[in-house]
């Protein structure tokens, strides 16, 4: 049997090996192979990550024997040797998963030296400075990432010797200085292991990359893979190259670029650098770095060999490129290139340019945007009229706006998230380990940092706005509050930012509605183009079924009766009619809110004028429309202890009758839906009334209107047929009564799984479906939504019992199979059948995916995803042609 191979040289890779070599060292396999300048290295696959989990985090059997084989490899073809003093090789160890995390899990740099080979070092390059910089470095990285020793501990050192030495940057401490710095640094790492600082560096390479194997289960990779939806099984590579170095002098230098702007998708080169400076300079926001084309006048060889390298890259992956680079004695170096993470209105630029550019297809654009990041383009911005107490600018890292609560610590930002507040992060800069506070926060604003910092990259790929290097600021974390000249803001102080100018502004500011740029509109419309399933909106009231349509739905799936008899004026007459005593006076408490219930079906279907409109008749328990009984109770007794008003107390005690008698143990397996039809079909009756006359007046005022009406909850043919002739006979008086003739439909929602099972049946009396996956997948599952999401949840995803919460992304073994009985059974009785979906999967991807596949004709969502949904559609057409019915 063959031995599994789990280590290759970068010349032994290629592009289309992401998901053994992860995106890094795919890329650096393919950069290699393309002739471009990079230090050469070999990857460890994720095949043994995996295997190193399976195996109770062990390193599987053959690996340490491949990459003893690859470091000889790698000595010979640099002619170094690990340990040897007169040119010792040094290495980086870094992770690569195969979606790019950035700055989620951990690095190593300068692996391979020790208190020998730094003397060597110092020795055969002339600089020591340089040398024992390297070696700090490597001691505080390995003993943060390797020996999981606090990062601030080292930190606090090096500021004291700053401190004691009256410098800002450590580029400005000498030889002597590092020297001191380093045995501080020894000293933490044997406090705090009992163990001298690792001297081998062989010891030292195995121990790096158990701990970057390690670093895919940390708290940070775990937040951002569920915040991301990242899959948990794909694993990490690791990278081990040689080491080039930006920190020599002058003449080097270290950077991060992209071949567009990330934030806006303009063509320009976009990123910075710093002279004198190793990678992570530039990432972890210590000094705020320089832009790109500064580099044009300090190197402008180098300079135009890099641009030449970024048009090559980005031509050659037909993408956006993020590029790290260092350049070592005027020599370039390409570390990484990856495709460029970026804001959704840089994704729509970028993929609609590159159509027009010749490089991509309509098809490749439309799957080059993620439709969960234009809820970016479909949220407020400051309105520009608002007079603003703009008090510090720093860099625009983020686009968008936010106003909230300062807050400082990442774990409070969640804490107060939870309790909801709008906090807005604000920091020196931040680390991968903010992550959940991130997450939490309206927006993120730092005092250090560049476009390119962990602040800005993490907002971007969140579409959270972002403020970062706004140097103005001064934060005094001690005291939790921020300076401005004289003006102090502190924690729980109210600010805006703006992502878009970088702007810092007391209080908060009013907001605006967003504008679809035209190449927002452009791509929305080859969606439209590409798609195959239609696109509907949930609505409740004509602002939004206006708002809807602005967006480009094609007509309301959902109307929800219900909302509408919440209104102030209108809960007491509906009071009324569940108190009736009898037939009679309940068609007293009808006869006002037909007029109101009228004017409210005359206004949607106004608005959708040439479009369907899905109105649900009644749903919910009919005890969601009167008084909290602890409440009423609490009335009640005061009443009695205060001699209150006598008919107040007679009123109350009825309603309390009431209340008691309408009570269950499961109001949402109760009297609700067609039930309450059933039981009251006069309920019902008024509203397909009020319907059918709002329905004649628009047709007798020249609209043209397609009603749908909707019996909630059937689990049986017979509820249906009694419910739909009731509907039809009010069709027929109202027709005769007006003289208008009018086309209407009904149809019923499947939210019960017995629905589901006998689809066949129920087509028969059925001119539409609408699957409510809300209620299908609690019952299906038999969790409550509310108490699920607030007590069990969480664990069911953490033990990945679940891969997903079900409520948000569809449960497609299990809902999803009840689905696709549903359409199968109920199309080899009416195949022409419309079918659509109107919970909230309506408008989330994965879940509008599902629906195209299974043959729905149109998904339904709130009307700020209807973007989403359009895309999300087209995407799903584009990528399961073979699928699709």
């Amino acid at each position: 049997m063959a031995t599994k191979k789990y280590v290759y040289a970068f010349s032994e890779g290629k592009a289309e090996m992401k998901g053994l070599l992860g995106g890094k060292g795919a890329n650096l396999a393919e950069m290699t192979n393309i002739g471009l300048p990079v230090p050469p290295g070999f990857t460890i696959s994720t095949e043994a990550c995996k295997e190193f989990y399976n195996a109770g985090r062990k390193f599987p059997e053959g690996l340490e024997q491949e990459i003893e084989a690859k470091v000889a490899w790698l000595e010979q073809t640099l002619n170094k040797k690990f340990n040897d003093l007169s040119g010792p090789l040094l290495v980086s160890v870094r992770s690569g998963a195969v979606v790019s995390m950035p700055g989620m899990m951990d690095t190593v740099l300068n692996l391979g030296l020790n208190d020998q080979t730094v003397t060597a070092l110092a020795d055969s390059s002339g600089n020591a400075r340089w040398a024992y910089d390297c070696y700090r470095r490597f001691i505080q990285m390995f003993g943060n990432v390797v020996l999981d020793l606090e990062h601030h501990k080292f930190e606090a050192v090096l500021e004291d010797q700053k401190h004691k030495r009256n410098v800002e940057f450590d580029n400005q401490l000498t030889s002597e200085d590092w020297q001191e710095v380093i045995e501080k640094y020894k000293y933490i790492v044997r406090k705090e292991t009992g163990s001298d600082f690792p001297q081998d560096p062989k010891e030292q390479l195995y121990k790096a990359i158990y701990a970057v194997f390690d670093s895919w289960e940390n708290d940070r990779a775990i937040v951002y893979r569920k915040v991301h939806r990242i899959s948990d099984d794909l694993g990490t590579a690791v990278n081990v190259q040689a080491m080039v170095f930006g920190n020599m002098g002058d003449d080097c230098g270290t950077g991060v670029a992209f071949t567009r702007n990330p934030s806006t998708g303009e063509k320009l080169l976009y990123g910075e650098y710093l002279t004198n400076a190793q990678g992570e300079d530039v990432v972890a926001g210590i000094r705020t770095p320089q832009p790109i084309a500064k580099l044009a006048e300090e190197m402008p060889d180098v300079y135009q060999q890099f641009a030449q390298t970024c048009t090559l890259l980005e031509n050659h992956y037909k993408d956006m490129q993020d590029i790290e680079f260092t350049i070592e004695r005027n020599k370039l170096w390409m570390l990484q290139t990856r495709n460029g993470k970026r804001t959704a209105q840089a994704a729509i630029r970028i993929a609609v340019e590159m159509v027009s550019e010749g490089v991509l297809t309509k098809e490749t654009a439309i799957n080059r945007v993620d439709p969960n990041q234009l809820n970016q383009l479909l949220h407020r911005r400051i309105d520009p009229t608002a007079k603003l107490e703009v008090v510090a600018k720093g860099l625009p890292a983020s686009p968008g706006s936010a106003s909230g609560e300062v807050c400082f610590d990442a774990d409070l930002a969640e804490k107060l998230h939870e309790q909801g507040h709008k906090v807005i992060l604000v920091g020196t800069e931040t680390t991968p380990d903010d992550i959940h506070g991130m997450v939490a926060a309206q927006g993120i604003l730092t005092s250090r940092g560049g476009m390119t910092s962990h602040a800005a990259v993490v907002a971007r790929g969140m579409g959270k706005p972002c403020v970062c290097g706004c140097e103005a600021i001064r934060i005094d974390h001690e005291n939790k509050q921020f300076m401005v000249g004289k003006i102090k803001v502190k924690d729980g102080d109210i600010v805006s930012i703006d992502g878009s100018t970088g702007e810092v502004i007391l209080g908060e500011v009013p907001m605006i509605e967003p504008e679809l740029s035209n190449e927002f509109q452009l791509l929305l419309q080859w969606a439209d183009e590409l798609r195959t399933m239609g696109v509907r909106a949930n609505a409740d009231t004509p602002e939004d079924a206006a708002k809807a349509r602005e967006f480009g739905a094609e007509g309301i799936g959902l109307t929800r009766t219900e909302h509408m008899f919440m209104a102030l004026d209108r809960l007491p007459i509906v009071q009324e009619m569940i108190l009736a005593n009898d037939i009679e006076e309940r068609a007293e408490a009808l006869a006002k809110l037909l007029p109101m219930q009228e004017e409210d079906f005359y206004g949607i279907l106004k608005a959708m004028d040439g479009l369907p409109v899905c109105i649900r008749l009644l749903d919910p328990p009919l005890h969601e429309f009167l008084p909290n009984a602890e409440e009423l109770a609490v009335e009640i007794n005061t009443l009695k202890l205060t001699n209150g008003d006598p008919a107040k107390l007679s009123y109350n005690e009825e309603l309390m009758r009431k209340v008691r008698s309408l009570s269950e143990f499961n109001p949402m397996l109760g009297h609700r839906g067609c039930r309450l039809g059933v039981t009251w079909p006069e309920v019902y009756a008024m509203q397909a009334r009020a319907i059918f006359q709002a329905t004649a007046r628009l047709v007798q005022e020249g609209y043209k209107i397609e009603t749908e009406v909707e019996i909630p909850l059937v689990i049986e043919v017979k509820e249906l047929a009694y419910l739909r002739q009731l509907v039809i006979d009010i069709a027929d008086q109202v027709k005769q009564e007006t003289g208008v003739d009018f086309h209407y439909t009904v149809g019923t929602m499947i939210e019960i799984p017995r629905a589901c099972l006998l689809a066949d049946e129920i087509a028969t009396e059925a001119e539409f479906f609408s699957f409510g996956t809300n209620d299908l997948t609690q019952t299906t599952l038999g969790f409550s939504r509310d108490d699920a999401e607030g007590k069990f949840m969480q664990p069911y995803i953490e033990k990945k019992i679940l891969a997903e919460n079900p409520f948000i992304v569809l449960d497609r073994k299990g809902v999803g199979k009840l689905m696709q009985w549903t359409v199968d059974n109920a199309r080899r009785v009416k195949p022409d059948l419309l079918i659509g979906i109107c919970g909230e999967h309506g408008g989330e991807p994965s879940s509008v995916e599902f629906c195209h596949m299974i043959g729905l004709n149109y998904v339904s969502c709130s009307p700020y995803r209807v973007p989403i949904a359009r895309l999300a559609a087209a995407q799903a057409a584009v990528n399961n042609k073979d699928q699709s019915k």
